[in-house]
């Protein structure tokens, strides 16, 4: 199973040093023992936009999978979004990986202009086909030339639904090439009834065995209890759109938090259940939690 690492994105003091904090992680990533480096996209708050970011990130890499977890299409028009995606397949040298959802905050919606009532899975399968048709090179609009530039990877990078309930997982079948999963609660049961779910909308749909990646908040300490602390300061923030007591009663048992054998054991479960992939998402910006699970994977 392949281990990758999320950027602290939503951090608050992400920004505290402009890009420095950004390119260093996603330096220290890329010449460590991960798999990829991630990020997910929100309008309505500060974190980087992910378009913009692909492209640094791009230039920060050689070697990792870039992988964002996730994309909205609804939030952008479909053509340019092909074309920015492709842009970035074309500079990373076709290591893109891309998560599609519908996203569950009317807020984003509103702050990019789109419509909240387009959030359905129908929508964003129309919205995968669209890119999908551009990649291919079709003329999707009345331009004299297609809209390029083709993806470096053959029929463009590969598309994962970020997506977890049994209806939008069973539909995502037709079009996606696997599952962006996240795990709040770490419950390997959980994991493994939803791994064989899409297993199976995918076998019935005739399509390739499809790849399962998933995530989950973590923090590190050694035994001390801080990284529970840390995983909750970190919902409270990024979760601001929840009533606060409502986060607060799922701070708990949402994420890891513990010491790096614990993590460890944490990993291999996954495994256990056929994981394709794990992908750690930082509850803190602090540069040396790459290298403690760098550590830990060597």
């Amino acid at each position: 199973m392949q281990v990758g690492m999320t950027l602290p994105v939503m951090e608050p003091d992400v920004w505290a040093d402009g890009a420095t904090t950004l390119e260093a992680w996603t330096r220290a990533v890329d010449e460590g023992p991960f798999s990829s480096v991630c990020f997910g996209e929100r309008m309505a708050f500060d974190n980087p936009e992910t378009l913009t970011l692909l492209g640094a990130v791009a230039a920060w890499t050689s070697r990792v999978r870039i992988a964002t977890t996730v994309v909205v299409p609804q939030l952008h028009d479909p053509v340019m979004l092909a074309k920015a995606l492709a842009t970035g397949d074309q500079l990373c040298g076709g290591r893109l990986s891309v998560g599609l959802g519908v996203g569950g905050r009317e807020e984003d919606y509103r702050a990019a202009g789109a419509d909240w009532s387009t959030r359905t899975m129908a929508g964003l399968a129309e919205r995968a086909a669209v890119m999908r048709r551009v990649w291919a090179g079709e003329r999707v609009t009345e331009a004299q030339r297609p809209v390029g530039p083709p993806p470096a990877q053959p029929g463009g990078p590969e598309l994962l639904v970020g997506s977890t309930g049994p209806r939008t997982i069973r539909s995502s079948a037709a079009w996606a090439d696997g599952l962006a999963g996240i795990t709040l609660d770490l419950d390997p049961a959980g994991v493994a009834a939803q791994f064989d779910l899409v297993r199976e909308a995918w076998r019935e749909a005739g399509r390739p065995e499809p790849r399962l990646t998933t995530s989950f908040w973590f923090a590190l300490d050694d035994g001390d209890g801080s990284a529970r602390d840390q995983v909750h300061r970190h919902l409270r923030h990024y979760m601001n759109w929840i009533p606060q007591r409502y986060v607060d009663a799922m701070a708990p048992a949402t994420g890891f938090a513990g010491t790096p054998a614990e993590l460890r054991v944490t990993l291999d479960r996954f495994a256990d259940l056929g994981a394709d992939e794990v992908q750690l998402i930082p509850t803190g910006a602090a540069l040396d939690q790459v290298a403690r699970v760098a550590d830990l994977l060597a």
